[in-house]
């Protein structure tokens, strides 16, 4: 099954760290990156640059620079992983929450999955919702 993982932090701190901050957090979630995706359990990891660099659409036709999302800490990046079940998820998101202590990880199941995106895909796994 499908989980996305998505990480949320107050962008004010993270985009504050110096390099070698930031490399020691890096470092640490490589740990578990190299080692989920010898296990093939990782997707697409994606780190996004701050909300200041987003945009939002409203409707078909309402352009706003901004993210505009009612939160007080912001989504970061996310991780798609293939894992048998929530609590093997969860085991994820914990160790990667480990690596960065600061960070909430929100885990949803994927609801729509395009399987010509990733076509070795065991299709066992592939699931419609």
């Amino acid at each position: 099954m499908l989980y996305t993982l998505l990480c949320y932090n107050k962008e004010d701190v993270v985009w504050s760290w110096s390099k070698e901050e930031d490399d020691a957090v890096m470092n640490r979630l490589n740990v578990v990156h190299e080692r989920l995706v010898k296990e093939g359990k990782l997707g697409p990891a994606l780190r996004l640059l701050p909300t200041t660099a987003a945009t939002t659409l409203r409707g078909p036709d309402m352009v706003i620079d901004g993210p505009f999302a009612e939160t007080k800490e912001q989504l970061l990046g996310f991780y798609v992983i293939d894992v048998p079940d929530l609590d093997a998820a969860l085991a994820i998101a914990r160790e990667l929450s480990a690596a960065n202590p600061t960070s909430v990880y929100e885990i949803r199941p994927v609801a729509l999955y395009l399987p010509e995106a990733r076509p070795n895909a065991p299709k066992d796994r592939i699931k419609a919702y």
